[in-house]
């Protein structure tokens, strides 16, 4: 990148697919369980493999994306997934089954975890090495308006015209993504002799990013904290007679996380990643125990900004730290690297979750997850804190 400019036409173009993508995610993530438990009867455990299968259907695809991102194509590989995402969308009209629903969601998932790869992959390319949080943080907002934008239709879907609404919406969001798409033009990269000589060679360095493994480990507690809020914050509300306060507890998330976006990224850069994640952690647990009690309007409020500003900066933070600790022939791998960690916490928490409800209520079940921010704080200052003391992120 020979200039310092972030925008251009296939950066916005990247963000557009981006926030069709992250919409349907949101749209179906944060409605799937209680789907499931409506419409087939489903216990919480199955409530939260139905959601979670998504997500786990992406970090298989995750894997092998990493890896042959560059030999398909980003272009090619992009416009595939959105295609699959059109008729995958439609399938759930005419899924009859909780085991077919599962399936269907697997799928779903890997086509997401390969389209989302192949378009962040991209969208980092275009941004200039030393503005690279900040870049990613705009980057970022595409998905931080899908936070908003899906829970709020899908909760206004539900109630006004039922879940058959709920995945129109889901396939018109995925045509945006498509048309996109097809006008993008990522940056393409040339694979060196060595890559085209192994492209068949797998080993964990071909699929993992090492040097971004324990920035992707806080990424990882954090994204499992998160998923309670994600897949059974609309249960609880629903099992106290407070559904709408959920659609604002959504809503004030994809707000704050925005305002707060556009200033993290620039503070990650000028003065490290400690001054960043030190603070979010803190923030994110207190506002699981602000989730802890019961949803009223005033706590769903305070509870969706101290997220936003919590978990909400972790992820844009963690990607940039993640693609920094790298080479740029290594971008895609750590790219996927931070994202497999990302999808697995998301996607195993609804099961994990799901099973602990038993024991804790929803309400304890907010503060156990709180307490484990609490550890991450640890965990961070013991491996990439230490790292990074003091030093802003750039590519090393």
């Amino acid at each position: 990148m020979q200039n310092n400019r972030i925008w251009s036409r296939d950066f916005t173009l990247a963000l557009v697919i981006n926030f069709a993508l992250a919409s349907v995610f949101y749209l179906l993530m944060t409605t799937m369980a209680l789907y499931a438990v409506e419409r087939f009867g489903a216990g919480d455990s199955l409530a939260g493999l139905a959601a979670g299968a998504y997500v786990l259907g992406a970090v298989v695809a995750r894997l092998l994306a990493s890896k042959y991102l560059d030999f398909v194509g980003r272009k090619r590989m992009i416009v595939i997934c959105l295609s699959a995402f059109v008729v995958l969308s439609l399938l759930y009209l005419v899924t009859t089954s909780l085991a077919g629903l599962i399936v269907l969601r697997l799928v779903h998932g890997m086509a997401f975890g390969a389209a989302s790869t192949a378009v962040a992959s991209s969208a980092i390319s275009l941004v200039p090495t030393a503005k690279r949080g900040e870049g990613t943080g705009y980057f970022s907002i595409s998905a931080t308006l899908a936070v908003g934008v899906g829970p709020l239709i899908g909760t206004l879907l539900i109630e006004g015209v039922g879940f058959e609404g709920l995945f129109w919406a889901s396939t018109i969001a995925s045509i945006l993504g498509l048309a996109a798409a097809l006008a993008l033009r990522p940056p393409e990269r040339e694979l060196s002799e060595e890559e085209v000589a192994t492209k068949w060679r797998i080993r964990p360095s071909d699929l993992l990013e090492a040097r971004a493994m324990p920035i992707a480990t806080i990424v990882f507690l954090a994204c499992f904290a998160y998923s309670g809020a994600l897949a059974f914050y609309l249960n609880y509300a629903d099992a106290t007679g407070s559904t709408s306060e959920a659609a604002a507890f959504f809503t004030t998330y994809s707000i704050a996380v925005f305002v707060v976006r556009l200033v993290a990224g620039r503070v990650q850069d000028r003065f490290g990643d400690n001054a960043v994640f030190y603070p979010t952690l803190g923030i994110f647990a207190v506002g699981l125990v602000v989730l802890s009690l019961p949803p009223s309007l005033p706590l769903a409020i305070a509870g969706g900004a101290l997220v936003a500003v919590g978990f909400g900066t972790i992820m844009p933070g963690g990607q940039a730290a993640a693609v920094s600790s790298t080479s740029p022939a290594r971008v895609a791998v750590a790219t996927s690297t931070f994202f497999i960690s990302a999808d697995s916490a998301i996607g195993v928490g609804p099961i994990v979750l799901g099973a602990l409800l038993h024991f804790t209520g929803y309400d304890g079940m907010y503060l156990v997850l709180a307490g484990l921010v609490v550890v991450t704080i640890g965990v961070y200052a013991l491996t990439h804190g230490r790292a990074r003391a003091g030093a802003a992120t750039r590519m090393s």
